[in-house]
């Protein structure tokens, strides 16, 4: 049997899949293929999906990308091609940063670094995350992961998805059901795919309904929020933002400045767990294919 051709982007995911029975072929996906019998494509985490175009003509058994999110691809992706995502490596990164942005938020951290800055002593009050209402828009796998790393923060967790239904959790409640939850939330987190129905899922009706000084947290994808929108109500809300529309954000956009507004610079699954946890991946995809067993996280089959 021949072996697997397997081309990575970057020298440490081809010193990884050496140790397996393949032809590791370094591609950083930035110029047409070295080779046209790649078994294996796998993407840089970062990179212009209009770059898929280079498989054009060629038929691997499975393109890998390096994240979770896939918006754009099916439209860029040349036909026959099954192509995986990165579920399993970014999930436990992606809910800490969540975690942290809400910490930072309700316990106004950002407000002790500018006292800290200035060697400004200010006692104060802040509102906090125990017995606060957090209402999760997702429950793929980051939105529970937000929702298992709360359970010992003593919150009542609501979380909301595409359809109304029970699962080994509890309830979930159906996305047309947000008008009643959002005005009954003290943090509302976006945690949803990209896609045509979730497009300024979050518009100006959406953050109406959200009480004065709730917090909206949105680590899914930035245009998933209405960027005009979510301008006109950051101060009446608090706002903690992991992806922004357009990024990166521009520099004369004003929610720099709002101190209500909290920005991390799309980094929610850029930890020390990211590289490891990506090479396993590829490592299984690898031995699936050698087994003769269908790749796992296959999102599009083109």
């Amino acid at each position: 049997m021949a072996r697997l051709v397997v081309s990575v982007p970057t020298q440490s995911e081809f010193d990884y899949i050496s140790k397996y029975d393949v032809e590791p072929v370094m591609w950083k996906v930035d110029s047409p293929a070295p080779r046209q019998d790649l078994d294996i494509a796998v993407m840089p985490y970062f990179f212009d999906v209009k770059k898929l175009a280079y498989l054009e003509g060629m038929s691997p058994r499975l393109v890998q990308l390096a994240s979770i999110g896939f918006d754009g691809v099916a439209e860029q992706a040349p036909a026959g091609l099954t192509i995986a995502n990165a579920a399993t490596v970014h999930e436990t990164a992606t809910a800490e940063l969540t975690l942290g942005l809400m910490l930072a938020a309700q316990r106004e951290i950002p407000r002790m670094v500018r006292n800290q800055d200035r060697n400004h002593w200010e006692n104060f009050r802040a509102v906090g995350l125990a017995d606060s209402t957090v209402v999760i828009v997702g429950v793929g796998g980051v939105g529970t992961a937000i929702a298992e790393r709360l359970e010992p923060f003593e919150v009542n967790t609501v979380r909301v998805a595409s359809r109304e239904r029970d699962d080994f959790r509890g309830h979930v409640y159906g996305i047309d059901q947000l008008p009643e939850l959002l005005p009954t939330a003290d943090i509302v987190v976006l945690a949803v795919p990209l896609s045509d129905s979730t497009q300024h899922l979050a518009d100006d009706a959406f953050f109406s309904q959200m009480r004065d000084d709730s917090l909206f947290v949105n680590i899914a994808r930035g245009k998933v929020a209405d960027t005009e929108a979510l301008i006109r109500h950051a101060g009446r809300i608090r706002v903690a933002l992991d992806v922004v529309d357009p990024e990166p954000l521009p520099e004369n956009s004003p929610l720099w400045s709002n101190p209500a507004v909290l920005i991390a610079p799309h980094v929610g699954g850029w930890s020390q767990a990211q590289f490891p946890r990506h090479n396993a991946l590829v490592g299984r995809q690898i031995e699936h294919l050698l087994a003769g067993e269908e790749p796992e996280n296959v999102v599009l089959t083109s």
